[in-house]
C-alpha cells in the first residue's frame, strides 16, 4: 500500500522557515539596544542637532562646569555601545554631546555612530592638546584649518626605499647620540590614509595628506579671535601671559601621546603643525567622509616634551580644557539661527 502524500499549506511552510530568523534576530540585537533605538527615534523628531564630541573626563568636566548645557527634560541621554549620548541645548541650539574616549578608533567609532543614528547637521570636536609651535603657549586655544594623521607608518629598515604613498620620513639615525652611523630602528615613512567619501568615486579611496575644516565654520570662528580666556587655574597658579585664540593653524593626530622634544621639533619642521592630539583627524575624516560640516577646537595643555621637567598636562590640563569649552560655547552662540540651511 503506497504511503499517502501529505501536502502542507504554503503559509505554514513560510512560517516554519521564518520563525528561526525571528529568533536569530531577537538574539542578535540586545534588548537594551532596541530600547535605545526607540528613544533615538523619539529624540530625532525634535532635531536636527549639533554634534559635540570631546575625548575624556577632564574635558567633559570642564565643559559641564560652565553650566551652559541644558539637558532635555524628556530624554536627557541615551546609552549606546557603552557610551552616553547626552541630549540638550547650548545657547539655545539643540545639541547631542558624547565623550568618545582616547585614540583614533574611539573617535571614529563614536562620530560614525552619532552621524548614523541621530539627526546631526554638523560636528564640533574639542579637547586639549600638546603644542609644537613656539609662538603658542599653554592655555592658548587653536582652531586649525587642516589636520593630518601622522601615525600611519611604514616602519622600514635603515636606508630602505620609501613606499610610493609615503609623503615624509623620520630617520632614527639623525637622532643618534653621539651622531654618526646607522640605527637599527631604521626609518619611518609617513603614509597617507585611504579616504572614502561621498564626494569621491565609489569604492575608490583618495590618498590625501591634509583634511580641511569646513570653511564656513572657520569663517565664523575667525571672528572669535580676541575673546577673553582664563589665565589662572586657581588663586595660586596662573600663567605668565594672557591666553589667546588662534584660528588657521595646522594640527597633527596620531595614537601617540607625545612628550619628546626631538620628535615634537621634527613634526613642527616637517609638517608645520601646532596642535598634537590623538583624535582630531579621525573625527574630521569621519565627518568629511559622510559629507558633514566639522570644526576642531583644541586647548594647549602642554609643550609635548619641549618643556623643562615633567609634562604639564596634569597641572594645566583643566585650565586648557576650560578655555577650550569657553571657545566651544562662543562658537555655538555665534552660529546663525539658520545654520542648518547655511552649512
Amino acid at each position: 500500500m503506497a504511503a499517502k502524500q501529505v501536502v502542507f499549506p504554503f503559509s505554514l511552510i513560510f512560517a516554519l522557515a521564518f520563525i528561526p530568523l525571528l529568533v536569530f534576530s531577537a538574539q542578535a540585537v540586545p534588548l537594551e539596544r532596541l530600547n535605545s533605538l526607540k528613544v533615538i527615534k523619539s529624540v530625532n523628531k525634535n532635531g536636527p542637532f549639533l554634534g559635540l564630541v570631546t575625548v575624556y573626563a577632564p574635558e567633559e568636566e570642564a565643559f559641564f562646569s560652565t553650566g551652559v548645557f541644558r539637558p532635555d527634560p524628556r530624554h536627557p541621554f541615551v546609552d549606546l555601545s557603552g557610551r552616553r549620548f547626552q541630549i540638550g541645548k547650548v545657547a539655545g541650539k539643540k545639541v547631542i554631546y558624547v565623550k568618545c574616549g582616547v585614540g583614533l578608533v574611539n573617535a571614529a567609532a563614536a562620530t560614525q555612530q552619532m552621524l548614523d543614528l541621530f539627526d546631526i547637521k554638523g560636528v564640533i570636536h574639542f579637547g586639549i592638546s600638546g603644542n609644537a609651535n613656539s609662538s603658542m603657549h599653554i592655555g592658548d586655544v587653536t582652531i586649525p584649518y587642516q589636520v593630518a594623521q601622522t601615525g600611519l607608518w611604514d616602519w622600514l629598515k635603515p636606508n630602505a626605499t620609501l613606499e610610493p604613498n609615503d609623503f615624509a620620513q623620520f630617520d632614527f639615525k639623525n637622532y643618534n647620540a653621539p651622531k654618526g652611523g646607522d640605527n637599527k630602528l631604521g626609518r619611518v615613512g609617513y603614509s597617507t590614509e585611504q579616504f572614502y567619501s561621498t564626494s569621491g568615486e565609489v569604492n575608490v579611496p583618495q590618498r590625501p595628506v591634509w583634511f580641511n575644516i569646513t570653511k564656513n565654520w572657520l569663517h565664523v570662528a575667525s571672528h572669535l579671535q580676541g575673546m577673553k580666556l582664563e589665565q589662572c587655574a586657581n588663586s595660586t597658579l596662573c600663567l605668565p601671559q594672557k591666553p589667546k585664540l588662534v584660528v588657521g593653524l595646522k594640527g597633527a593626530t596620531s595614537n601617540f601621546f607625545i612628550d619628546n622634544a626631538a620628535y615634537t621639533d621634527f613634526l613642527f619642521k616637517t609638517f608645520g603643525v601646532t596642535s598634537l592630539d590623538m583624535e582630531s583627524s579621525a573625527v574630521v575624516m569621519t565627518c568629511l567622509s559622510n559629507g558633514y560640516p566639522v570644526i576642531v577646537i583644541r586647548g594647549v595643555s602642554d609643550l609635548a616634551g619641549t618643556q623643562e621637567g615633567d609634562n604639564t598636562i596634569r597641572l594645566f590640563g583643566p585650565l586648557a580644557a576650560l578655555n577650550t569649552a569657553k571657545v566651544v560655547i562662543r562658537f555655538v552662540k555665534s552660529l546663525p539661527g539658520n545654520y542648518i540651511s547655511k552649512f
